[in-house]
């Protein structure tokens, strides 16, 4: 009996698609993996930094050819906000074409056919017009202050395309608007605009603060999506028929905008935060320090007619998050 049970397990086995997500403990990629542990037909292959170290090429090489790899999720990156950027573009460029370079090429070199690339928002033209379409990609001057990891992701996009071209292959690409949720970055000075605001209100909630203040007049207006959207968004896209997949891109303009398509005002997200958290004092906005870019959209249009579109309302997201939060609080302190 028991010999029956372990042939059957061997052959679900091998029916079964092997999956590895390049940065499966970051935020995106451990929602990619949420999604994933739900397929029956999916068996997951994981692996830390400290086990495959994915600047190290020929140890990826060896990892695809040896663990008989079928599709790759490529969401490990060195990430970070302005101050991360601005303190270490070198390492922000070497680093994210060095994982791109070696993980694609590897699974070109072990012939995996299918993989997706996930960059980021920040690709397009510092003054591209809103909403943000594909088309805008490599049209204007990038924002300055994250041009390096910019200029990486764009070769990310150019390296599918390219073995797509010369190859055959099926790498695709897609481009998330600002993403939270959990496991984001809620560290003090390096955290994004809402995990930095859920720990501002959440500190100002247990000192019992009469007043938190917020950065600039409020008015810029931005999009936020959920990472487990995001997850699902991508799963989609990667498990797209070719020939839909190829009759709503381009040959040398691929990648798909992953995003609600709606945005809030800074004023409407900080008073949703402090809503949700639980904050009862007076909210004030330093208009003398910098807004930044007044808008920041994606145009979803191309992922909205291949049949996409997100699910979770910004308010409940926020809940999520901060519920999140909350119960890993004590790990986020250390």
């Amino acid at each position: 009996m028991p010999l029956k049970s372990s042939k059957k397990e061997q052959q679900q086995s091998i029916n079964k698609i092997r999956v590895f997500v390049a940065g499966h403990n970051g935020m995106v990629g451990s929602a990619i993996v949420r999604q994933l542990q739900c397929r029956d037909n999916i068996e997951l292959v994981l692996r830390s930094r400290q086990e495959l170290d994915l600047m190290n090429q020929q140890a990826v090489v060896d990892f695809f050819v040896k663990e008989n790899i079928d599709q790759i999720y490529l969401a490990a990156a060195k990430v970070g906000g302005i101050v991360a950027n601005n303190t270490y573009p070198a390492e922000f460029i070497y680093q994210n074409l060095m994982i791109q370079c070696h993980v694609i090429h590897a699974a070109h070199l072990a012939d995996i056919s299918q993989l997706l690339f996930l960059g980021s928002s920040c690709i397009y033209p510092k003054l591209a017009q809103q909403p943000m379409i594909e088309s805008a990609l490599l049209t204007g001057t990038l924002e300055p202050t994250n041009e390096p990891y910019a200029i990486a992701k764009i070769a990310g996009i150019k390296l599918c395309e390219s073995y797509n071209r010369q190859y055959g292959r099926n790498y695709r690409s897609v481009m998330p608007t600002n993403l939270y949720g959990e496991n984001d970055n809620f560290h003090p000075q390096n955290s994004h605009v809402i995990p930095a605001l859920i720990r501002r209100f959440h500190q100002a909630k247990l000192d019992d603060l009469a007043e938190v203040v917020a950065w600039g007049t409020g008015t810029p207006k931005r999009e936020f999506l959920h990472v487990d959207d995001m997850a699902a968004a991508a799963v989609f896209v990667m498990e797209l028929s070719s020939d839909k997949y190829q009759a709503n891109t381009e040959e040398m303009l691929s990648h798909i905008n992953v995003g609600t398509g709606e945005d809030c005002s800074i004023r409407e997200l900080v008073e949703t935060i402090a809503k949700v958290v639980g904050y009862k004092g007076k909210i004030r906005f330093d208009s003398t320090k910098p807004d930044g870019a007044p808008r920041k959209l994606m145009d979803v249009s191309r992922l909205k007619s291949l049949g996409w579109q997100y699910s979770t309302a910004l308010t409940e997201g926020l809940s999520k998050t901060y519920q999140w939060f909350l119960s890993s609080e004590g790990d986020i302190r250390r």
